[in-house]
């Protein structure tokens, strides 16, 4: 009976978090945002982006066009190595899509609905 009582929360071992920043084309942001939410993101934020990077290395990296954008975003480590390779093959097979995307690990977060939220863990949402 006491099972019962315990708060769901407290059954869940946590997911560990990555912050992903991907650097594309700003007229393929709502396509790559729309890929991002589809890996169970709940928190993403594009903005206008602009670097002082040198014409060799834009190019190299596939980014020779001056309009480009940032979308940060917060996703599960379980999700983060299909993701990225959603992202690679679309950076190489869609036209005019080409970008590069980084995670880093996020070491702190606090809160269990927050946790919750950003890890899209329907488990800890209380009714």
């Amino acid at each position: 009976m006491e099972e019962k009582n315990r708060p769901l929360a407290r059954n869940i071992a946590p997911e560990k978090l990555e912050l992903l920043i991907a650097i594309v084309y700003s007229d393929k942001v709502r396509y790559y945002t729309n890929l991002i939410q589809a890996s169970e993101a709940n928190l993403y934020l594009s903005m206008p982006a602009s670097g002082t990077s040198e014409r060799a290395i834009m190019n190299y990296l596939g980014l020779n066009q001056s309009n480009r954008a940032a979308i940060f975003s917060v996703v599960r480590q379980d999700k983060e190595k299909d993701l990225l390779e959603t992202l690679d093959d679309s950076f190489t097979h869609l036209k005019g899509g080409g970008g590069i995307a980084i995670t880093l690990p996020l070491s702190s977060i606090i809160g269990t609905l927050v946790f919750g939220f950003l890890s899209n863990d329907k488990r800890t949402i209380q009714s």
